[in-house]
């Protein structure tokens, strides 16, 4: 490629373009001059590979900085990083021990690059995550491309090896005193180069489609819980290993029960007739089982009532949390005139030992008032 045509004008976008425009952008010109589209022409086929290098280059991030600040000489022989053998200029001190250590850091071997693993956030009840569930869920994906095999050759085609690293996947350049060897720029690392890159995905070995996927909720999840299927993420490039995809859960607000771990509480409003002689109530629970509580005479708001094993299910494990129930006494605000007669008849029969806590308080305010005036 001529070392005059700028990335970012091949590419029709503006220096600063994010990750998003950029692929948008690659996308929509490779469409335009693929060669399926634009049979023996040459200039389109040209500016296809052009656009390849360009998008391949701008889309890595250490790539693009280097780019960026020292243009196409960045990975010319003998550019700013000092590499006299073709290749970058070092970005980790990786490298340098990489080189000295040899395999003991990882040096000197070819491995592939492994697709990279991607995210999908799933929204559930918390009924839902009472019991688990089957859900099916589509993502956009790069698989690996079924005309080559993930190969990235054209069918009938093979590889050749890298003369810029002479099949070793490394180039090494003197930098001070230190002899350092990095992947090499032209094949990637592989050791090899496409002699003809499929038509189908440009030589990558992978196209973006939809996937449907089947996934099995387990019972107890919570909001946070990471649910893995192993091989499901990206393909990795030229035929390498998929990522994984990663399943997060997010459980949606109840409105009844709140959750704490495997802990189910809610807030029970019971009539103040109900606390003072007491009685029972029934909870339905998330399994559907009705839980009769029995209310004891006397109870106080804010008293917690405990019912044990009616909570959520321990996530990949045996047994139940519990069912908490804070009450809450309601005072009536609509009474009728008899209603409102019976109890003054009760006010009128009161000596204060009904309600020991009322008596306690206005006892102590009374003390302490007359240490005030004293």
């Amino acid at each position: 490629m001529s070392a005059e045509i700028d990335f970012y004008e091949l590419l029709e976008v503006e220096r600063g373009a994010d990750d998003a425009t950029l692929k948008t952008a690659y996308r929509k010109l490779a469409m335009k001059f693929h060669p399926d589209k634009n049979p023996g022409c040459s200039e389109s086929e040209n500016r296809f590979k052009q656009i390849n290098a360009a998008y391949e280059c701008l889309k890595d991030p250490q790539k693009r900085a280097a780019y960026d600040r020292y243009g196409h000489a960045a990975f010319q022989q003998g550019g700013p990083g000092g590499f006299q053998g073709g290749g970058e200029g070092f970005s980790d001190i990786g490298d340098i021990f990489e080189t000295i250590f040899g395999n003991a850091f990882g040096g000197g071997q070819r491995q592939a690059r492994r697709g990279a693993d991607l995210r999908y956030d799933m929204e559930i009840g918390l009924d839902e995550a009472f019991h688990g569930k089957s859900a099916t869920i589509e993502i956009e994906v790069a698989a690996g491309c079924e005309p080559c095999a993930g190969s990235g050759a054209t069918p009938g085609t093979g590889t050749r090896r890298c003369t810029m690293c002479g099949g070793h996947g490394k180039v090494r350049a003197q930098q001070g005193f230190f002899m350092v060897e990095r992947t090499c720029p032209t094949c990637h690392g592989r050791g090899e180069v496409i002699e003809k890159p499929c038509r189908a995905c440009g030589g990558e070995g992978r196209v973006d489609q939809p996937q449907t996927l089947d996934v099995q909720i387990p019972a107890g999840v919570d909001t946070g819980t990471r649910i893995r299927l192993s091989g499901k993420g990206e393909a990795g490039p030229f035929g390498a290993p998929p990522g994984d995809l990663y399943i997060f859960i997010h459980v949606k607000r109840h409105p009844v029960f709140e959750r704490d771990g495997t802990t189910l509480l809610t807030r029970v409003p019971i009539s103040f007739t109900t606390a003072a002689l007491g009685g029972s109530i029934e909870i339905p629970g998330l399994d559907g089982t009705r839980h009769e509580i029995a209310i004891p005479a006397g109870i106080q708001s804010g008293k917690q009532l405990r019912q044990r094993g009616a909570g959520m299910p321990v996530l990949q494990g045996r047994g139940r949390g519990d069912m908490v129930m804070e009450i809450q006494v309601e005072t009536p605000t609509r009474l009728t005139a008899r209603q409102k007669e019976l109890l003054r008849e009760l006010q009128a029969t009161e000596t204060g030992e009904e309600c020991p806590q009322s008596r306690g308080f206005f006892d102590r305010l009374k003390d302490a008032w007359t240490d005030l005036t004293e």
